[in-house]
């Protein structure tokens, strides 16, 4: 019996996190049942503007298992966050673990001529170099990355944790009154590539983007829409206007209704606005995003269709592989 329990037993996380992970840091450590720990970093700059950091209770977490939720919303924030990160595993910590829900560089990446550079690349490349702790190379967990091969991007000294938010729609999408009359449709093929296979209970539809003339106009591939709830699902949102587009089609086709579902909701300069429901046309009966993105939440907090689905209890339990 005594085996059983220390097998079944939560090994004690201290999770440090950003400032503007703050309150999703919060809803781990809640979802956790006291096996997270929260810890802080003071985020204070010099004068100059360069990071002024201080790890607080340093000492405390000698021999601990170590976390740190991070959120590179802009270039102006990473440079502090990658400071106190190459900083934690040098405290003669048990493990490390580095979760970045969402892993921004690469999502307009093309390698198309001489001299485009793939910042992805750089990125995993500084990731790849985190110290190592007393348990090893450093864990890292990332949501829905956008491009697949940038999994093989990083290097042997840092070992990449891929997860999905797809959980938690499935979650929500039994929890409708209308369930069993769901139909799931991806903008492109990248996006049915990428998680059919996590929905392959639901009907389908599959959306292309086509050149006529000058444009580029959305078209229905294969599937049918018509009498049918139908679910957008793809990886990241950032303008919109593949969505937007795709929501058109479908409705044309005979949807009943469209929703999205999005994990990572990066919506650059507002872009979100054209998506509230204010008497326009287009409407999302739900969109559902994640907390991947802190900023958008905080901005769209209870603004219809938006509804945020948390990453919480997803990150509480990668923590403890």
């Amino acid at each position: 019996m005594e085996e059983k329990r220390e097998c079944g037993k939560k090994k004690q996380i201290q999770l440090f996190y950003c400032a503007e992970s703050e309150e999703l840091a919060k809803k781990v450590a809640e979802q956790s049942h006291h096996s997270i720990q929260l810890q802080s970093i003071a985020w204070r700059k010099f004068e100059d503007g360069f990071p002024n950091l201080f790890i607080n209770n340093a000492q405390d977490i000698r021999g601990q298992h170590v976390a740190f939720l991070a959120s590179f919303s802009s270039p102006g924030v990473i440079f502090e966050q990658i400071s106190a990160i190459f900083a934690l595993p040098k405290l003669f910590i048990a493990s490390f673990t580095l979760v970045l829900p969402f892993f921004p560089t690469g999502s307009f990446e093309r390698m198309e001529e001489e001299g485009d550079v793939a910042t992805a690349f750089t990125m995993a490349r500084i990731l790849s170099m985190i110290p190592k702790s007393r348990g090893g190379p450093t864990s890292l967990v990332i949501y829905d990355i956008h491009a697949l091969q940038e999994r093989f991007y990083f290097g042997d000294d840092i070992l990449p944790c891929f997860e999905t938010g797809i959980p938690l729609l499935l979650q929500r999408l039994r929890q409708l009154p209308d369930a069993d009359n769901i139909t799931i449709a991806f903008p492109d093929d990248g996006a049915w590539k990428r998680f059919h296979k996590l929905l392959l209970h639901f009907p389908m539809v599959v959306c292309a983007k086509v050149r006529e003339g000058d444009k580029r106009i959305v078209r229905i591939k294969e599937g049918n829409p018509e009498g049918r709830h139908v679910v957008i699902v793809d990886d990241l949102v950032q303008s919109g206007g593949t969505l937007i587009e795709c929501q058109k089609v479908l409705a044309a086709f005979g949807a009943a209704k469209v929703s999205a579902y999005v994990t990572h909701a990066v919506f650059p300069k507002q872009s979100w606005e054209q998506f509230l429901h204010n008497g326009s046309g287009n409407q999302f009966a739900y969109f559902w995003i994640t907390d991947s993105c802190p900023l958008t939440v905080k901005a769209i907090a209870n603004r219809m269709p938006f509804e945020v689905l948390s990453l919480a209890g997803s990150i509480a339990d990668a923590l403890q592989i």
